[in-house]
């Protein structure tokens, strides 16, 4: 497994008036939970951070906290736990950390990258459709995959693979539905051809509403009050 480092700082600074002077001056704010540990706060340069995410996928990497005068002088190994993006500039503003033990299993999600090219893509003209795009294992910190590779060469039209389908590395352990698709080739769409009028064909009338006619009951009655008129003249 590679190491990956960040070099951090303890933050006394609170509130999130101080949290904004920090992101002004290029720091990013952040906390480190560890189980039965009081959080710590810490910042860093927010452009560490972003060398990191231009080379790792930050949520399934474990990331070697080297925070200065810290106790634990070989670091801290954590997953990112939670980042926090501004809602209006998507600029990240804050990061969670959850410190591990590299002996202890974890769960993490696994981005599924596609090797070759699909034989019902390439041969057939269908589509492949990518639906899952990161599967959850189970395994030790260390066992943590970069990614998790498959081969659609041999993908025909119609035929789809399962995440059952997939051969893990040893030590890791998916926990998605074992039935889930991954990826699956499609037929391509067909465009239906706009309907001709036939020479010839008589275009049907529109409906011409007639008068209602009367039932023989509403005739019946309709001559009985007639017939009253009359009698009164």
């Amino acid at each position: 497994m590679e190491e990956i480092f960040l070099e951090a700082e303890l933050r006394k600074e609170k509130g999130s008036a101080k949290a904004r002077e920090l992101r002004n001056s290029g720091y990013l704010p952040s906390v480190v939970y560890s189980h039965g540990k009081d959080a710590l706060s810490i910042k860093f340069p927010k452009s560490a951070l972003l060398r990191l995410g231009h080379q790792h996928h930050l949520e399934s990497v474990i990331i070697n906290l080297k925070i200065k005068d810290d106790k634990k002088e070989k670091g801290r190994p954590c997953l990112v736990k939670e980042i926090q993006y501004d809602p209006v500039s998507e600029d990240i503003i804050h990061l969670d950390f959850n410190e591990i033990s590299l002996t202890e299993a974890i769960k993490v999600n696994v981005s599924i990258e596609i090797k070759g090219e699909s034989i019902g893509v390439k041969q057939e003209g269908g589509s492949l459709e990518h639906i899952l795009w990161e599967v959850e294992v189970e395994c030790l910190p260390t066992n943590i995959p970069k990614n998790i590779e498959v081969d659609v060469s041999a993908l025909k039209m119609g035929e789809a693979i399962h995440v059952k389908d997939i051969v893990f590395p040893a030590g890791v352990k998916p926990l998605n539905d074992p039935a889930a698709i991954v990826l699956h080739v499609a037929a391509p769409m067909k465009e239906e051809a706009p309907v001709e009028s036939v020479e010839g064909e008589v275009k049907a009338e529109p409906e011409v509403i007639k008068e209602k006619k009367e039932t023989p009951v509403e005739g019946a009655a309709a001559e009985e009050t007639k017939g009253k008129d009359k009698d009164k003249k």
